[in-house]
């Protein structure tokens, strides 16, 4: 069968009955794993063939369907299980190539991590947008967050930097935090006069009190 006419077939939403089933065994099919996440991820793919098929495929593919709304709803569930199990043996390299790829789900798990490289790939997943970020954000933040944060697009956020500033106050509180006080400069720059006057109220810490009120 001709490649365009596979790939059309493989996207249809009604192909043939028994031919998910027929290609799934084609072993140019079985080399090419992107090509079998249309297989697994189809909503007629019967679930002993999505069941077989999951399990095999690399990350690149399971964040594929995971992240795609035409995608089975098990097949995006079970992919979102398998990227979880993955990730806890990944290295810090392959987390980096996931993070702008990965499904919502893993968000939470990512922000966790002590690199600021993996944080700052998550920064830039066309799909992590402001709610994402503000639900991540309090109540404390790490320097590694601190420091993805600082050279990413949302240093210019007023929003962001406002809970950026709240959070680094509640480190500051705690010495091992690691947070230290000049953190805080880039953030009080994106702040307007109005605003800084308004997070300064919420503020706790003498110095970064004085410093957001004063600026200017």
């Amino acid at each position: 069968m001709p490649w365009p006419q596979f790939l059309r077939l493989v996207r249809h939403p009604a192909p043939p009955p028994g031919w998910l089933e027929q290609a799934a065994e084609i072993k140019e099919i079985l080399k090419k794993p992107m090509l079998l996440r249309w297989l697994a991820q189809h909503p007629k793919a019967p679930p002993y063939l999505r069941n077989r098929l999951l399990p095999a495929l690399p990350w690149r593919a399971l964040a594929a369907i995971a992240t795609d709304a035409s995608a089975h709803p098990q097949a995006r569930a079970h992919a979102n299980e398998r990227l979880a199990f993955l990730w806890t043996g990944m290295t810090m390299g392959e987390r980096r190539s996931l993070a702008p790829l990965a499904p919502p789900k893993l968000w939470p798990v990512i922000w966790k991590v002590r690199d600021a490289r993996v944080l700052a790939a998550l920064l830039v997943n066309p799909l992590f947008g402001h709610e994402a970020l503000v639900r991540l954000i309090p109540p404390r933040l790490t320097p590694f967050q601190m420091e993805a944060l600082q050279q990413s697009h949302w240093r210019e956020s007023v929003a962001v930097a406002g809970l950026v500033l709240q959070a680094l106050d509640a480190g500051l509180a705690e010495p091992e935090s690691g947070l230290v006080l000049g953190m805080a400069a880039p953030w009080i720059l994106a702040l307007p006069e109005d605003d800084r006057l308004v997070i300064a109220t919420r503020l706790t810490h003498p110095a970064l009190r004085r410093m957001v009120r004063g600026r200017g």
